[in-house]
């Protein structure tokens, strides 16, 4: 996973509260776990107009035009702002695979589902909650504004405006040095590898039946 520390980009605005885990990607593309293919189904059903099935090459697929995914002044955006309870419904790890293979890298929310909130930081998006007041000022620029940018700064703990005004955000010290450092679970573990080999050593003569094949 890439260390994250602070995103300038253009902004995705996806104008509905509760937007749940299907609707960013639903459930028929859940048959793998690779991490990576699922970019071009995110918001399936918003952003296309057939229904979409796994494996099936979504360049020949109509689009729905009214969608903001589809339109170009929104092109190449990393951050994505949302209403309240975003990421709400199933648990599917899945939903953040979607947002991070299209190339989203930060989210700005009132408020986020817990499971999703989690998933998101272990798989390097950055969730960032701000007052719905001050998100309604986003979207309100955002919809004045094309090409309209954020930058989401986590070393600082601050969202800027292109305008210069800038909104502090709080977040949690753990998940927030994993991001800075780049670390999944995987990694977090493999830093104690030391203490686990010392450990299963210990183990080892301690009760040396357990190790027996």
């Amino acid at each position: 996973m890439e260390p994250v520390t602070k995103i300038h980009s253009i902004v995705l605005p996806i104008d509905r509260p509760n937007v749940d885990t299907d609707a960013i990607i639903p459930k028929q593309f859940l048959k793998s776990i690779k991490r990576t293919g699922f970019g071009v189904y995110l918001f399936d059903e918003w952003r296309y107009l057939d229904k979409g099935e796994a494996d099936q090459d979504c360049s020949k697929r109509p689009l729905n035009q009214n969608f903001v995914l589809n339109q170009a002044r929104y092109s190449g955006a990393e951050v994505l702002l949302g209403r309240v309870n975003f990421g709400c419904g199933s648990s599917r790890e899945h939903a953040p695979w979607a947002l991070r293979d299209h190339g989203i890298r930060a989210l700005i929310a009132p408020s986020f589902a817990d499971i999703f909130y989690s998933n998101s930081c272990k798989n390097g998006l950055v969730p960032v909650t701000l007052s719905e007041e001050i998100v309604d000022r986003l979207f309100t620029e955002c919809a004045a504004e094309e090409g309209y940018r954020l930058t989401v700064d986590l070393e600082g703990l601050v969202v800027t405006t292109s305008a210069g005004d800038k909104y502090p955000f709080e977040f949690n010290q753990g998940l927030r040095q994993r991001l800075l450092s780049g670390l999944d679970d995987i990694g977090v573990s493999l830093g104690s590898a030391d203490a686990i080999h010392a450990y299963e050593a210990r183990r080892a003569t301690e009760a040396p039946w357990l190790f027996q094949d």
